[in-house]
């Protein structure tokens, strides 16, 4: 079992900044895949960004691509999802989510275990 939790999240104005951390509990985090997934009431959970096991790997959704950038510290077992240019249509519960693979993934099932989310409002 492997227990997640974000951090980060709040208000900020359109245009801004925010930086996301999840932190995973001890164990094998550093070869585990990780990823970054938001949702507002009404809609799909959708995906935002992945990361490989050693980082070296990243992926985006087109609609944040050159805006948002996906890093992680296997020594703190700690992910981050650094968001810029915020728009206000990005407020969203925003999720991390780890898979019990070293690989990316963009689909949800592909994920094993979930954080309990955390909140970004983005005002216009």
């Amino acid at each position: 079992q492997v227990q997640l939790v974000e951090s980060g999240g709040g208000l900020v104005q359109a245009g801004g900044s925010l930086r996301l951390s999840c932190a995973a509990s001890a164990g094998t985090f550093s070869v585990y895949g990780m990823g970054w997934f938001r949702q507002t009431p009404g809609k799909e959970r959708e995906f935002v960004a992945a990361i490989n096991w050693s980082g070296g790997v990243t992926n985006y959704a087109d609609s944040v691509k050159g805006r948002f950038t996906i890093s992680r510290d296997n020594a703190k077992n700690t992910v981050f999802l650094q968001m810029d240019s915020l728009k206000d249509e990005e407020t969203a519960v925003y999720y991390c989510a780890v898979r019990r693979r070293g690989a990316t993934a963009a689909i949800l099932i592909n994920y094993d275990y979930w954080g309990q989310g955390t909140q970004v409002t983005v005002s216009s």
